[in-house]
């Protein structure tokens, strides 16, 4: 098998370049741009080589945890200090609340219980079941005719 452009980034600092650059918050296009490759490349390095899939993951995952921490934070709502100097030149403590934010409530819900948050209730599909439901709702109106 002839050496591939992969063989540069399989290695431990290859892959360490990978992970930081997921770490960093680039997309996986950005990354495929950075090594010179598209993206259904890369797509293909992940299924070939599994160090190449687990050094995106483990790059991503560690943001991902910090972001979503601090969305939970601000949709709880928080306190924290600040420290200021008065008229005297005393340093002086106030704490300061932060209330919840409803958008970023509403983010979180909608993506963690669309089932219930979800903004337009599911739809029947068209076509033969909106055949079916109306030949239900016309024997419904018969049962009760009786």
């Amino acid at each position: 098998m002839a050496k591939g452009k992969y063989n540069e980034w399989i290695t431990e600092s290859g892959l360490q370049i990978i992970e930081q650059w997921a770490r960093d918050g680039l997309t996986e296009e950005q990354i495929a741009g950075n090594i010179g490759i598209c993206r259904d490349t890369l797509n293909e390095w992940k299924n070939r080589f599994p160090a190449i899939s687990d050094a995106l993951k483990k790059g991503k995952a560690p943001v991902d945890f910090q972001v979503e921490n601090a969305l939970l934070k601000r949709a709880r709502g928080y306190e924290y200090n600040e420290t200021r100097t008065d008229a005297t030149g005393k340093a002086i403590t106030i704490t300061r609340h932060v209330p919840p934010d409803v958008v970023a409530c509403i983010f979180w819900l909608k993506n963690r219980r669309p089932e219930k948050w979800r903004e337009k209730p599911p739809q029947p599909e068209s076509g033969k079941n909106d055949l079916l439901q109306s030949l239900y709702d016309l024997m419904a109106k018969g049962e009760n005719r009786e």
